[in-house]
């Protein structure tokens, strides 16, 4: 087998790993970037524990989750913001129409309203991403804080918003202090990087996002709108 045969040959088995259902439901739940159990990943994924922990080892063996016991329960996370990224990137290249399963239509209103509210604010990983996401990194850019000209890149000017908004900005370790990720519901790039995730960890702690349920959506509440709206200038109709 030559050098070639031999890559195909092994991006074959990667891609392999994210070509199930099961194993493609638990990484798309694993984007809203905490640990789950495997027991919780199971009935997500409406499908017995046994079943979920064979496709849980063949997702740690492939280098795309990490796990750790806490006594009698095993956890599991994502291994990394770049493992967010590949998933993201590749849910966003499923064409709408594709989607919406035919096979499968929408269990009425509380599944209905669960996909609303994905769409219109959720976590993707360590950042915000639906309209919510989108909102952001737009009143970003227009106000000269973020440039995507060249890629996703903060200006002097961004620096200095997240200090004197109070958003702790850590641009000393290895990841970019920002990037652009394409939103699957959207079709645009939002914020991600350094930035997106420490605009993202504010918004939560400081209350300005809530988590809806147990998916990755979340709900901008009052004060959070008015928060966006003096610091970005962002309509709160927008993120409702």
């Amino acid at each position: 087998m030559t050098a070639t045969d031999s890559r195909a040959a092994a991006l074959a088995a990667f891609a392999a790993l994210i070509a199930d259902e099961t194993r493609a439901t638990c990484l798309l739940a694993l984007l809203d970037g905490r640990a789950w159990t495997a027991g919780e990943l199971a009935r997500h994924a409406g499908v017995a524990a046994s079943t979920l922990s064979e496709h849980l080892g063949r997702l740690v063996s492939g280098g795309l989750l990490t796990e750790e016991r806490q006594g009698r329960h095993r956890y599991v996370r994502l291994a990394g913001p770049g493992v967010a990224q590949l998933v993201e990137d590749l849910a966003a290249q499923v064409p709408a129409a594709a989607a919406v399963d035919a096979r499968r239509p929408v269990r009425g209103l509380r599944e209905a309203s669960a996909g609303a509210a994905m769409a219109r604010g959720r976590t993707c990983y360590d950042h915000l991403a639906g309209r919510l996401g989108i909102a952001v990194t737009d009143a970003l850019t227009g106000r000269g804080l973020l440039r995507q000209d060249t890629g996703f890149a903060l200006t002097d000017a961004g620096i200095e918003w997240f200090g004197a908004a109070g958003i702790t900005l850590d641009l000393s370790g290895r990841r970019p202090p920002a990037r652009a990720c394409l939103d699957w519901t959207e079709r645009r790039p939002h914020l991600a990087g350094a930035a997106g995730a420490a605009l993202c960890r504010h918004a939560l702690d400081a209350g300005w996002c809530v988590r809806v349920g147990s998916a990755r959506a979340v709900k901008v509440t009052p004060a959070g709108e008015r928060a966006l709206s003096e610091l970005l200038g962002i309509e709160p109709a927008t993120l409702r």
